[in-house]
């Protein structure tokens, strides 16, 4: 199993726990509990609308790909810590991560 955190924009701190050989982005994961991530593009990196902040854990996951960082490049709040949520796919990297979500 896979445990990580979601941050929302107040602060507060949910644990989702999800089978690890699940094969699915953070953003469908997000998408599928609810969460407020708009994804307009459907995960392919067009839009940025799927923009998270790696809080805890940033290292395990690997660095952006150029195209992510192209369109993080384009957003006004992006920090050193901004990933595009449907490029991150689930594995056992994620496990123990903190994830915030950010209003776009």
């Amino acid at each position: 199993m896979i445990r990580f955190q979601i941050e929302n924009t107040d602060g507060q701190r949910q644990t989702l726990e999800l089978p690890a050989d699940i094969n699915l982005s953070l953003m469908e994961v997000l998408k599928a509990s609810e969460y407020p991530i708009a994804a307009t593009c459907g995960g392919i990196a067009l839009c940025a609308t799927c923009h998270v902040e790696i809080v805890d854990g940033e290292e395990k996951l690997g660095s952006p790909t150029d195209i992510e960082l192209d369109m993080i490049d384009t957003l006004p709040n992006a920090t050193s810590q901004s990933r595009l949520a449907c490029q991150i796919r689930l594995n056992s990297d994620l496990d123990g991560a903190v994830i915030r979500l950010i209003n776009s």
